[in-house]
């Protein structure tokens, strides 16, 4: 028996506190006319995580009135208050969560998150993903769970590929989960943080893996204006759209390589999308 059609739409890095409200709006008028079975939204929800911000993202993701899933983005936990990020990180994200998370699973398919943050890194930038042994494990218990014949989304916020050296790796043991996530049924890993669209297959030693990039719905874009992606699953293949104000085809809107961080390509080689909207100074950072 074939598994039912499903839509999915995949948000990423809304950044509330600089969020787009323009493109907040549209994305909602889109989810109202469409209905989609759901939405996975792949971290950064907010831009310094804090209260009002937090506040703000609970009550936009509540009326949008379909199910909905959230995974924590480096954005989402304290800034300000050092002691708080230590001993208590992940409580703010945590209430917000607790308001709006449904978990996904239908016949065929599921979504099935994996952390890629941590509270402290033993390097300079805390903003790249670090995949610990604990969270890598608690994704793979949850994909061996999963009912025989079902295929997964594994959603993140950090995309999975080690970039540059060890020291500047995009996200630390990415390669390591990529390589587990191989041997399991995953259809796709779900990633934001990099504010453009990609649709890339990963090698490992155990064969590919597919990632989907979703871009931003903040005023901090990148190479190309707010979007989302639209999945359609029909039980077998799953599609990627681009959605966007500007109604850029899915081709022009994705770059073919994950750059090392989320800023607007500045230097020859970066990796840009073929609509090249580089902007003209860099987007706000307050």
């Amino acid at each position: 028996m074939m598994a039912e059609r499903r839509l999915l739409f995949h948000l990423s890095d809304i950044h509330f506190g600089l969020e787009d409200n323009q493109a907040l709006d549209w994305v909602m008028e889109e989810i109202r006319e469409k209905r989609p079975d759901a939405v996975a939204i792949t971290g950064d929800l907010t831009m310094r995580a804090r209260h009002s911000e937090f506040d703000a993202a609970t009550r936009w993701i509540k009326s949008l009135d379909v199910p909905v899933t959230v995974e924590i983005g480096n954005h989402d936990m304290p800034y300000f208050n050092p002691i708080e990020r230590f001993l208590t990180p992940y409580k703010r994200f945590s209430g917000m969560e607790e308001l709006v998370e449904k978990e996904l699973q239908w016949d065929g398919l599921a979504i099935v998150p994996l952390k890629t943050v941590r509270r402290w890194q033993p390097r300079l930038n805390w903003s790249k993903g670090w995949i610990t042994d604990a969270a890598l494990e608690r994704c793979l218990n949850a994909l061996d769970k999963l009912p025989a014949g079902t295929q997964a989304l594994v959603a993140v916020h950090h995309p999975l590929r080690e970039v540059g050296t060890q020291g500047t790796a995009l996200t630390k043991h990415g390669q390591k989960a990529l390589n587990e996530l191989a041997t399991r049924p995953v259809l796709a890993v779900l990633s934001g943080h990099v504010h453009d669209a990609f649709d890339i297959m990963e090698e490992t030693i155990h064969g590919k893996v597919r990632m989907i990039g979703a871009g931003t719905l903040s005023q901090r874009v990148r190479s190309t204006p707010p979007s989302f992606n639209e999945l359609e699953w029909d039980g077998k293949d799953l599609r990627v759209r681009v959605r966007n104000l500007e109604n850029v085809r899915t081709p022009d809107m994705m770059i073919d390589d994950v750059p090392e961080d989320a800023m607007p390509p500045r230097q020859p080689g970066e990796p840009v999308a073929p609509v090249n909207k580089v902007p003209r100074t860099d987007p706000p950072e307050h």
